[in-house]
């Protein structure tokens, strides 16, 4: 939160949004609106069903992937990734 409170004061910044798995954790929440009320801001955060784990639906593209037999070289799969592996 520090450098969050930072980055809102040096650029201006009144308006925060949170979103994704890590938007579902409630301390981090609670955190945002106690941040919210003492600093001004105007805070977005999904409801909690929202706040889904990107995992599954990683999961379920491969998974559909896998039934189209959808794959890709492991050589190509690098430079997607960023991941040189020496394999």
């Amino acid at each position: 939160m520090d450098k969050l409170r930072k980055a809102a004061k040096n650029l201006k910044i009144n308006e925060v949004a949170v979103a994704g798995g890590v938007s579902a954790n409630n301390g981090l929440r609670n955190s945002f609106r106690e941040h919210a009320g003492k600093y001004g801001w105007n805070i977005y955060i999904p409801k909690f069903s929202f706040t889904t784990d990107n995992a599954a639906m990683i999961a379920i593209t491969g998974y559909y992937k896998y039934l189209d037999n959808d794959f890709c070289h492991y050589r190509q799969a690098r430079l997607f990734t960023g991941n040189y592996l020496n394999i």
